[in-house]
């Protein structure tokens, strides 16, 4: 495995040909599993400080998602906060952060602990047409496969799949009676394999999929959306996938018919995504960050507990981050703008942006910071 603390190679499309894309977010799960570098755990002076904010934030009466920064203060994780982005941005793209006592908080309290983390490392983005800047990862019956279903609602096992932002935060309050386990694998890894075993595949998913919006395009936006799986900017990688909103998008008359050739190649990226994947199990209190730019995730199936006040339950943020990666062409449809750093991705409301949005311009204001290169 790469050194997460060297230099950061990441090469652009070669002429007459790709290339692999190299550096520590390349990792393959089982070189991962044997490692403890993206297992984080948080200083006592950390914790200290997030219940001291939490107090503050309680006394300030400030609407959770109008908390910033200086509502929820936590000036000596700036640094911590910084070493974060920079593995998260220019590292393994994941780390799956130990030791915050969620049985001491209440859940409003786990929310606010949350947000105010989140306010620190970037801007949140709404999740769904329902205007979600905070979701629950729950079972409320959801069956996939059908036009508008999202995993997140869903106890069945979801696929590999990035969502809509820089990065995903999961914070886990309660655990499934059995099953649930978290899946990431490295896309990069991904890309460099089919490089290897089949790079005409590999062309494949640098061309446009076209994949539905599960109902929820916003007014004037078509429900299908042309993209490819893989693309590079100024030597920088990104994927966006979901084979579901590429089966989904089949449904649509003027959407064109998957070939044989990109059928071939998303059964080659599900095949090694399950092959390169490491697996998890995140315990109450537990944050998992997640680049979505070089991580795909996905989950087990799970049983849930039959007493509502038991049932599984994570919340998550949906993360716009300061130093965030160039995003190709093409890729404005679905992210609204891809220059590095941007405030990008997201579902638009029904309703608008609504006021949720102004409120977080302080927020925005004091989320461009400055983002350290790789060390050294």
């Amino acid at each position: 495995m790469a050194d997460p603390t060297g230099p950061v190679v990441e090469t652009p499309v070669a002429t007459g040909g790709r290339r692999p894309v190299l550096g520590p977010f390349a990792w393959h799960g089982r070189e991962l599993a044997r490692s403890d570098g993206w297992r984080w755990t948080w200083p006592p002076s950390a914790l200290a400080e997030i219940d001291a904010a939490v107090r503050t934030a309680r006394a300030r009466g400030v609407p959770l998602l109008e908390i910033t920064r200086d509502d929820f203060p936590l000036p000596g994780c700036a640094s911590l906060f910084a070493d974060l982005r920079r593995e998260l941005e220019h590292g393994r793209g994941l780390v799956l952060f130990h030791g915050l006592p969620a049985e001491a908080y209440e859940e409003e309290d786990l929310r606010l602990i949350l947000w105010g983390v989140g306010a620190h490392l970037g801007v949140a983005v709404s999740q769904s047409k329902n205007g979600e800047f905070l979701g629950e990862v729950r079972d409320l019956g959801v069956v996939l496969g059908r036009p508008d279903s999202r995993g997140y609602r869903t106890k069945q096992h979801l696929r590999f799949h990035t969502d809509r932002c820089d990065v995903v935060v999961l914070l886990c309050v309660r655990t499934a009676k059995a099953g649930g386990l978290s899946r990431v694998v490295s896309s990069v890894a991904i890309h460099n394999e089919i490089l290897i075993r089949r790079p005409d595949l590999l062309e494949v998913l640098y061309q446009t999929y076209h994949h539905g919006r599960q109902g929820e395009e916003a007014p004037g936006e078509d429900r299908s959306y042309p993209n490819p799986i893989f693309g590079v900017r100024d030597g920088l990688f990104t994927s966006q996938y979901s084979r579901s909103y590429v089966e989904s998008a089949q449904r649509f008359p003027e959407v064109p018919r998957l070939t044989a050739q990109q059928n071939e190649a998303l059964d080659l990226l599900a095949a090694l995504a399950e092959e390169l994947a490491v697996s998890m199990e995140l315990a109450p209190g537990d944050l998992q960050f997640l680049n979505s730019h070089v991580t795909y995730h996905s989950r087990t199936e799970y049983e849930d507990h039959p007493q509502p006040s038991r049932q599984r339950l994570l919340l998550r943020l949906w993360l716009s981050m300061p130093g965030s990666r160039p995003l190709p062409d093409g890729f404005e449809v679905l992210w609204g703008r891809i220059e590095p750093g941007a405030i990008r991705g997201g579902v638009m409301p029904q309703s608008g942006w609504r006021d949720v949005v102004s409120s977080q311009r302080a927020i925005r204001e004091r989320s461009a910071l400055p983002l350290k290169g790789p060390r050294p």
